[in-house]
């Protein structure tokens, strides 16, 4: 049985409800995810997966769903 990774993210520009289910819709469409978890106030989204993601393609994702993926470092 494989472990699922759970990975948090940065992003920007969230504000209300509305960014919150974008953001989950968008990014729970990825091939694998399991869960997406939105915390408005920090900006930060969990995403728990089947396996690691593709960080390109979690930035696809958020920018698809008009917000911006903090570059960490």
């Amino acid at each position: 049985m494989t472990t699922p990774a759970t990975t948090a993210y940065a992003v920007t520009g969230m504000s209300c409800q509305h960014c919150v289910d974008a953001v989950t819709a968008e990014v729970g469409r990825l091939s694998g995810v399991e869960q997406v978890q939105v915390d408005l106030p920090t900006g930060a989204v969990t995403v728990t997966s089947a396996a690691p993601l593709a960080i390109d393609a979690v930035r696809a994702a958020l920018d698809e769903a008009g917000y911006d993926l903090v570059d960490e470092g």
